[in-house]
């Protein structure tokens, strides 16, 4: 890997671990294995490197993502597998941290790939709820940027109950729980008598 990349990765990591003033140039150089000067070789300075290191990391998510909602099944199929995708719940969303960090919503150039990578999901789930409302799959009275709003608020609320408890349940409860709210009405004849 070279030296920009590994300066790239080492800053996505710290931001995840300790937010933006917690991400040190020394932290950075130390974690990537770096000179003293490499930093500011290839990056006019850390916020250069902070938004290189928030865009591959909103982009990789987004691809992730879109690869899950973009793939085969029902709408509810694709919702459901976005939903249990396979996430580390523990550390949390690396794109939901970065919301809380004061430093990057301050800044309008750190804030920008963050903002557009969450618009993208969400219009992205609201296309497949309305897409589910025009297949009978859900109900009409659903609208769809709410659903997808919900889909988000699950997903983020759930890493912080599961960080809080330091386990992943609250998490896999509040999936679970939203997709039997989500699960397509069964018809009269498949239910119980």
């Amino acid at each position: 890997m070279s030296t920009p990349e590994r300066l790239i990765e080492s800053t996505r990591e710290l931001l995840w671990e300790r937010g933006y003033v917690g991400t040190s140039p020394k932290a950075i150089l130390e974690r990537a294995g770096a000179g003293q000067g490499s930093m500011y070789h290839h990056f006019k300075g850390k916020p250069e490197l902070a938004l290189a290191a928030i865009r591959r990391t909103a982009e990789e998510l987004r691809a992730a993502a879109e690869g899950v909602l973009d793939g085969p099944g029902t709408p509810y199929e694709r919702i459901e597998a976005y939903l249990r995708r396979e996430r580390d719940v523990l550390r949390g969303c690396p794109v939901g941290r970065l919301t809380m960090d004061p430093d990057v919503i301050a800044s309008a150039e750190l804030r920008e790939p963050v903002d557009a990578t969450l618009d993208a999901i969400l219009e992205r789930l609201a296309g497949i709820v309305e897409e589910g409302k025009e297949q009978g799959q859900f109900g009409p009275e659903l609208d769809g940027e709410e659903i997808a709003a919900t889909i988000l608020a699950t997903l983020q609320g759930g890493y912080v109950l599961a960080r809080a408890s330091g386990s992943p349940a609250a998490f896999d409860a509040g999936v679970r729980g939203l997709l039997s709210l989500l699960s397509p009405a069964k018809s009269p004849s498949n239910s119980p008598s």
